[in-house]
């Protein structure tokens, strides 16, 4: 066996070219170099600078559809810082009517006081516009605070009046206190960004948004419904860093994923966004498929075929042989020998041999385990047949002795103590008969235990019969012990105060109750006494009770008679697993 293993382990002396590592680098080198080649340079390449120009583009493209929009907003700034002196006259509406006449893309202008009253307008004000309403109004409420203007979506205009947007230009007096608004209405159409620009990409549309990120106007309202509602937050952060123009990528409720570019108008209340479909690698490929496709994919697969059967051949195939080598292994079974592993690279069969020196070692020492397991199992047998012989004698003496006695409280008192001599050597004698020395079956041995109690007073006295129903419960000696001696003193008790001169039916009861277990010894006598209640059988069962973490009482039968039950934790069962345990029982099947 051993020398199977040196065998093995022989390729070692061979070129460290014939290792898995090596041949799996030199397949996968070849396989993978036009891959790498062409990955670096066509598709990195190309397709990050057409990402780059694209972006690119969609910035310039939202830069340029701002500008007019911009310029018509910072018009209308000056046109208003130009009319707020003029706005104070009793000619005032006449004039501004006028000149909303004359000038294209107005709704209406308008002049208001500090307090938010409509002081001359170029058209009737609705009856609902109240001063509080307008001092209410987050524009007045900016301008009042100081900034110079500012633009917003018309809160409230009339049913035949389109979509607008106010511009709010603060008026001040000679020091510089607030002295009202001049505000004009601007339809929503007239700063509409143009889509027709020739650079933008094909399926672009532009949006108007406000500070918040809501859409005032849009070419195409699917365009900027967003997945995630993120568009409001982009618009925020642009506005926090006060740059041009952003990007950014998101995807639309549909699920297309698009780019995003903004400017900034007048006063950075609102902004002009561009969105355009997001540039894949499919739409780089298209471009030259022979070379930016077929070749790099023709490669890729080369390579990953390569890869595949280099694996399978070289690795895949052994470590699965090796895998059911050590299943075998592990059921216990030594004498399998992984011989196929000498036509494998170097490192499987050095694996082979070490698994081969593995399974003769363990061979050798599950018989060296075997011998000593079985040589101790006699021994052990040997000392608790011994112990068991020498409680026998010990009782033999105490019987000879007590029959010399003639004061019965005496004689009673040695064969009380005869009977704990004998439950001890009970105990020995189930240990060395058992299969395994170091458990005991709770209901086989209580079972013998009451047969030889009832059975050492048959002969002294009238009939006494007897049954029991245990549960099965697998526990060491160290709590059997106590449990039996319990017993003797409950089953002694019942002999002298229930059974004494009529003989009667003995009842003995264990039941195992998930943490607790019950042991009961019931008689169908006269009675519980002040003897039986107080005797120093009492106090030794409360004692054997305590080792158990348990009770004990004396109760009355439900038909007549008395229940002696303890009560106590129940014994943690044991389950033999240790592995000496299934050596042993695979020797001996």
């Amino acid at each position: 066996m051993m020398g199977l293993g040196r065998s093995l382990g022989r390729g070692l002396a061979r070129p460290r070219f014939q290792g898995i590592r090596f041949r799996l680098g030199v397949a996968m080198a070849f396989a993978l170099l036009p891959v790498i080649a062409l990955s670096i340079v066509q598709m990195q390449t190309g397709f990050r600078k057409q990402a780059e120009d694209r972006a690119q583009s969609l910035q310039l493209a939202a830069s340029r559809a701002s500008l007019s929009a911009k310029a018509r907003l910072d018009s209308t700034v000056v046109l208003l810082d130009a009319l707020t002196p003029e706005t104070l006259g009793p000619y005032c509406g006449p004039r501004l009517t006028a000149l909303v006449q004359r000038l294209d893309g107005y709704i209406a202008l308008y002049r208001m006081s500090a307090t938010g009253e409509i002081v001359c307008s170029s058209r009737a004000p609705l009856t609902t516009t109240t001063s509080a309403a307008v001092r209410a109004r987050a524009w007045f409420q900016r301008v009042r605070a100081g900034e110079h203007s500012v633009i917003a979506r018309a809160a409230s205009t009339r049913p035949a009046d389109a979509p607008a947007v106010i511009v709010a230009v603060r008026a001040e007096r000679p020091m510089g206190r607030f002295d009202g608004v001049m505000t004009a209405s601007i339809p929503l159409e007239s700063l509409q960004p143009d889509v027709a620009d020739p650079a933008l990409p094909d399926g672009a549309q532009a949006a108007l948004t406000d500070a918040q990120g809501n859409i005032l106007v849009s070419t195409d309202p699917a365009a900027f419904a967003l997945k995630d509602g993120r568009l409001g937050g982009w618009i925020a952060q642009v506005r926090a860093e006060s740059v041009g123009a952003d990007l950014f990528q998101a995807r639309t409720a549909s699920g297309e994923r698009r780019v995003f570019s903004a400017a900034a108008l007048t006063g950075r209340d609102v902004y002009v966004v561009l969105s355009a479909p997001s540039p894949g690698l499919w739409s780089w490929a298209v471009l030259n498929p022979i070379s930016n496709l077929l070749l790099p994919l023709g490669a890729w697969l080369t390579a990953f075929a390569a890869v595949m059967l280099v694996s399978e051949r070289v690795v895949v195939r052994w470590l699965h042989y090796l895998e059911r080598i050590a299943a075998i292994y592990a059921k216990g079974r030594f004498t399998i020998r992984p011989v196929q592993a000498v036509h494998a690279p170097t490192e499987i069969r050095v694996l082979a041999g070490t698994l081969d020196d593995l399974a003769e070692t363990i061979t050798t020492r599950d018989k060296a385990l075997l011998d000593a397991l079985t040589e101790k199992d006699a021994l052990m047998r040997e000392i608790h047949h011994r112990v068991k012989n020498n409680l026998q004698i010990i009782s033999s003496l105490l019987s000879m002795q007590q029959r010399t006695l003639r004061d019965a409280p005496a004689k009673a008192a040695i064969g009380d103590t005869r009977q704990r001599i004998a439950a001890l050597a009970l105990i020995y004698r189930t240990l060395y008969q058992s299969a395994d020395l170091r458990y005991a079956d709770a209901q086989v041995f209580l079972s013998d235990l009451v047969g030889q109690l009832v059975a050492s007073e048959a002969l002294r006295g009238p009939l006494v019969t007897s049954s029991v129903q245990a549960d099965s419960l697998i526990i060491d000696p160290d709590k059997l012990a106590p449990l039996a001696l319990w017993l003797v003193e409950a089953v002694s008790n019942a002999q002298k105060h229930a059974f004494a001169g009529r003989g009667g039916r003995l009842q003995v009861r264990f039941t195992v109750q998930g943490e607790t277990s019950v042991l009961e010894v019931e008689d169908d006598g006269p009675g519980t006494s002040d003897d039986q209640a107080q005797g120093v059988g009492r106090t030794l069962m409360g004692a054997f009770a305590k080792q158990l973490r348990g009770e004990a009482e004396l109760v009355p039968a439900p038909d007549g008679g008395t229940i002696a039950r303890m009560v106590f934790a129940t014994p943690e069962a044991v389950a033999p697993a240790d592995p000496a345990d299934v050596i042993r029982a695979e020797a001996g099947t």
